[in-house]
């Protein structure tokens, strides 16, 4: 039996669904289930909803072949492309849709001689500068791909933003602007089944972002892309352990590796079995609150790979066995991200296989 836990509610994740096609009803849902579905897992994510959206989310072919190994019928969009030393026959027999970056890739499906046979996605870079064509080649580049035999036609068109959690900055409008200058200068009749730019950030705070598809990633499992919660998801994780000792410390004395914490008074001191060996941050500083039966207390020392110390304070009366949240419903990821400094798309999918997912309704 796992102590260390990841207990998944699918409820809230299929609340935070019906949330975003209330929201947005005209609009095609892509949910991404990529890094294990932020820390989810993916296989039993993608499960739940694979007749609930309309295409799902990967960042790598070895994911998306294990989603159709495990059942998974819907779309799957590659959101990195296909990589140099993947087997292109993957696209095919998985019936995957590649997003194309790079002109490589497109020399790469010249190759192929069955036509009409994938269902790609033009990436033009408006501003991320990560993955992407740059604008002064990109009219080309979509014309060389959709000169492709294997190419579905017509071409879907995808970019990113850079700054969508940022809602005073400009550089959204101006990513939306450079989005639309390439839609209107390539051939209609060859423009995208479906365009897609906003993921989580912009689907909350941009709507002129919107388009014909948006890709729900951190905000399909309740957590918010800003810094704060946002009031309308219903977070989906409870990362949790359990006390596995209480004992007395006096006033003075260190805890930990370094001793770095020194005791300011007479205590109870809880050890929690978590560490970075479960993916809780080593870098975790103290005072990060955790919640026991009910109240928050801090952690003391520094974490280690097995295991966390926390103050219970003189009165306690906790005991081992005890349930130890390290975020949740009543203690937001947001705010362990705030108090940490640690985003909290890395707290969710740092998370490593020793913590074992549970899911409930």
């Amino acid at each position: 039996m796992s102590i260390a836990v990841v207990e998944v509610n699918r409820k809230s994740i299929l609340s935070n669904i019906e949330f975003f096609r209330e929201k947005l009803p005209d609009v095609t849902l892509m949910a991404v289930v990529k890094a294990n579905a932020y820390g989810h897992g993916m296989e039993g994510v993608a499960q739940l909803l694979d007749d609930k959206v309309d295409c799902f989310g990967v960042a790598r072919v070895s994911e998306a072949v294990t989603l159709r190994q495990v059942g998974i019928r819907s779309p799957i969009v590659l959101l990195e492309g296909f990589f140099p030393h993947d087997d292109i026959n993957d696209l095919l027999d998985f019936n995957l849709q590649p997003v194309i970056h790079s002109s490589w890739q497109i020399d790469v499906l010249n190759t192929i001689p069955f036509p009409n046979e994938i269902v790609a996605w033009f990436k033009i870079d408006t501003g991320m500068h990560r993955l992407g064509f740059h604008f002064d080649e990109a009219i080309s580049e979509f014309n060389r791909l959709a000169s492709c035999k294997a190419i579905r036609q017509p071409i879907n068109i995808i970019s990113h933003f850079s700054n969508a959690d940022e809602l005073s900055s400009s550089q959204t409008n101006k990513q939306i602007a450079q989005f639309d200058k390439f839609i209107n200068s390539i051939d209609s009749n060859l423009i995208g089944y479906q365009q897609s730019i906003a993921a989580s950030g912009g689907i909350l705070a941009w709507p002129d972002s919107h388009r014909d598809m948006v890709r729900i990633g951190i905000a399909l499992y309740g957590v918010s892309p800003f810094d704060d919660a946002v009031a309308d998801l219903h977070p989906a994780m409870t990362f949790k352990s359990e006390l596995i000792s209480v004992r007395k410390h006096k006033k003075g004395e260190t805890v930990g590796y370094g001793q770095t914490w020194t005791s300011q008074r007479d205590t109870m001191l809880g050890v929690v079995a978590m560490g970075y060996g479960d993916g809780y941050p080593r870098s975790i500083p103290e005072n990060t609150p955790v919640s026991i039966n009910n109240r928050l207390v801090p952690i003391v020392g520094r974490v280690s790979m097995d295991m966390i110390v926390v103050d219970l304070g003189n009165d306690c009366h906790d005991k081992p066995g005890d349930e130890v949240i390290l975020w949740g419903k009543e203690l937001p990821v947001e705010q362990i991200a705030k108090h940490t400094g640690i985003s909290a798309y890395e707290l969710l999918t740092r998370l490593t296989s020793r913590a074992k997912i549970r899911y409930k309704d």
